[in-house]
């Protein structure tokens, strides 16, 4: 068991002699559902108790890789905090020679920002696709109960993985649920993945023999040159369905001119960044704020900065965690 101030001096256990390390500069995108920390829908929910555990854990899990990677050789690494409001991890318990990145800005990748000089990408704690059977799974947000691209599910390791392709990033490790990783693998052929079982008692959950595989593996897919950036060129064909059913599509087709078929609303798009914009928008925006994008922001990370600093008290009451 672990407390607050002993993360910073968590020993990640790097296994092994991992020569062989393709990659020396790489960007983390960090989601919580698939983290260790996060067992319920509340443990993904702002200002909640759970939340501030799942967010303590998955600052663990990412610092675990993030000192695994430099023990191995890497050399620049960027951390993005990529859940809700984009501010759950700690910064201060992540070893400082990795840049934790957090909120979200209008570029250069949309939402995502500088990805430095990163070649490779190693996305931890991701989820699976809306309309699927995975452990919270969801698309963008939980709102939408399917997103469909050319007729098949659309999960956020394509989205994202398509983002980083102009700037020669291959996606090269996913950990997540079970169907989750094994999206993963779907959309992106030769990508190494680790699961985590979301299905089984937390109380049986080993998360020091599931953190030490975690960082085994990443480290491994570090020698991983089979994968290639996703290019993600369309034209791609969307359906978008509302999980509040007609009148929430109604309401979105209407705001942004889309086409509406009950529940559900259809457009075109020629790539995947092009996707990801139309996706924010239908879930965040309004054609008014998109003027005032720079003050949304501003906000929407105002809003993150207070919610970390809530889970931080959170945490100085004592509350541990593994």
């Amino acid at each position: 068991m672990l407390r607050q101030n002993e993360w910073a001096t968590s020993d990640s256990r790097m296994p092994g002699d991992f020569s062989i390390v393709l990659f020396r500069r790489i960007m983390i995108i960090a989601d919580i559902e698939g983290s260790s920390g996060c067992w319920s829908y509340t443990a993904s929910s702002f200002f909640r108790r759970e939340w501030a555990l799942a967010c303590a854990a998955m600052t663990l899990d990412v610092q675990a890789v993030v000192q695994a990677l430099l023990n191995a050789g890497v050399e620049e690494i960027v951390v993005k905090d990529f859940h809700r409001t984009g501010y759950n991890l700690l910064p201060e318990q992540i070893d400082p020679r990795a840049r934790v990145d957090q909120g979200y800005v209008t570029g250069p990748i949309p939402a995502m920002g500088n990805p430095g000089g990163a070649e490779a990408a190693i996305f931890l704690g991701l989820h699976a696709a809306s309309g699927t059977s995975g452990f919270l799974a969801h698309t963008m947000t939980s709102r939408l109960a399917e997103v469909e691209v050319n007729g098949r599910c659309l999960p956020e390791i394509t989205l994202f993985s398509a983002l980083l392709a102009p700037f020669g990033i291959r996606p090269v490790f996913f950990s997540g649920c079970p169907v989750a990783c094994r999206q993963a693998e779907e959309e992106i052929p030769g990508i190494t993945t680790y699961a985590i079982d979301k299905g089984i008692d937390l109380q049986s959950f080993d998360v020091q023999d599931w953190r030490d595989g975690l960082v085994r593996t990443a480290v491994k897919a570090l020698s991983n040159g089979d994968t290639r950036p996703l290019i993600g060129e369309g034209p791609h064909a969307v359906r978008v369905v509302f999980r509040d059913g007609t009148v929430a599509a109604r309401t979105v087709a209407r705001r942004w001119r889309l086409p509406q078929e009950g529940a559900s609303v259809r457009f075109a798009v020629q790539d995947m960044k092009a996707l990801f914009l139309m996706l924010s928008r239908i879930c965040y925006l309004t054609p008014g704020m998109i003027p005032l994008l720079p003050a949304v922001l501003w906000l929407q990370n105002l809003k993150g900065h207070l919610g970390l600093s809530w889970v931080r008290r959170q945490l100085r009451k004592g509350v541990s965690v593994s």
